[in-house]
């Protein structure tokens, strides 16, 4: 996110000489980073654009990729990556990780210069990318995770009861998408733009894993932690061992928990579905650090001819910038 602030200020002098701008919000590169976790539906992505609006402050207009992120795929899965397209749709520029300092030389040289420069400090935007949170936080200790565990494919239950509130991740071994033995690991995150903690004075969640015939899973069911805190957003994190004896089919879950909403004056029990396939879920990111919530930026600057963002408008050249990263001149 370090980058949208001069972004802005490139878009604050450049639209006006007809220049179009998009943020392009896609599957997350990196999970659990200031609290967001992966949508599983059109809605919940625009929710979370919606949130992050008000967190960051921004005025460049924001377009939500497609649930099967057509616009990451289109332009080469890349993490943050920056486009400039004439009026015409010709690309100009285009580049691994955004730059906003770059992006300004280019619409000078094409566009033209300002007579005066917007800076960051000229821009009421928010001092920091604040968070609210529903409940404590870091009072259950993280599972560390399995060195070579990627992520896999997990298609949520379509009951119509209630939205998933707390959302499945799973990572396997590479040994069991060929048909063998290996770890799972099923991890369970509440989504923040629901508002709801766990409910620590009632019974725990409760899993269990229906496996088709010839599969083995120990333990086939779990229970999660007593926790001395009433209420917390933490996840919750349980490691399975899986045997799939060269069987294709998938995995079916089932998770019970009971969640609360203090805003909204409500708690409840609730009961949902997943399906887990033995896939490589290449759209799922990659959590940073052990606790998978922070981290760094990696590198920036640089330029190349893949990304991950897609179209802008249609009038005048499109500059199209990812939300994290980047740096500008002074």
């Amino acid at each position: 996110m370090r980058n949208v602030p001069s972004l802005e200020t490139v878009y604050r002098d450049y639209s006006s000489k007809g220049v179009r701008f998009y943020y392009v919000y896609k599957a997350l590169a990196h999970p659990e980073m200031n609290g967001f976790v992966q949508p599983f539906s059109i809605e919940e992505r625009l929710a979370h654009i919606k949130e992050a609006k008000r967190r960051l402050g921004t005025e460049i207009p924001w377009i939500a990729d497609s649930m099967g992120n057509d616009i990451k795929h289109a332009f080469g899965d890349r993490n943050n990556s920056e486009f400039l397209f004439d009026p015409e749709g010709k690309l100009i520029s285009a580049r691994d990780w955004s730059d906003p300092e770059a992006l300004r030389w280019d619409l000078e040289e094409r566009v033209g210069k300002v007579d005066v420069i917007t800076r960051v400090q000229d821009l009421d935007l928010p001092s920091g990318f604040s968070q609210r949170r529903a409940a404590a936080s870091s009072v259950v200790p993280r599972l560390e995770t399995p060195a070579g565990l990627v992520a896999t494919k997990v298609t949520p239950g379509k009951e119509a009861t209630h939205p998933h509130y707390a959302k499945l991740r799973a990572e396997l071994d590479r040994s069991l998408l060929s048909g063998g033995k290996g770890q799972l690991k099923l991890g369970f995150h509440l989504d923040p733009i629901y508002g709801v903690h766990w409910n620590n004075l009632v019974d725990p969640i409760q899993w269990e894993i229906r496996t088709p015939d010839g599969v083995l899973v120990s333990p086939g069911q779990g229970v999660g932690p007593k926790v001395a805190a009433e209420s917390d957003v933490d996840p919750r994190e349980f490691l399975v061992e899986v045997d799939r004896c060269e069987s294709n089919g998938p995995l079916e879950l089932i998770v019970r928990y009971y969640g609360c909403n203090d805003e909204e004056g409500w708690c409840m029990p609730v009961t949902q579905s997943y399906t887990i396939d033995f896939v490589v879920d290449r759209d799922a990111g990659r959590p940073q650090g052990a606790r998978g919530a922070r981290g760094g930026f990696g590198r920036r600057g640089g330029s190349g001819n893949r990304a991950g963002f897609g179209s802008g408008g249609t009038r005048g050249p499109r500059a199209l910038g990812g939300p994290s990263g980047g740096r500008r001149r002074n």
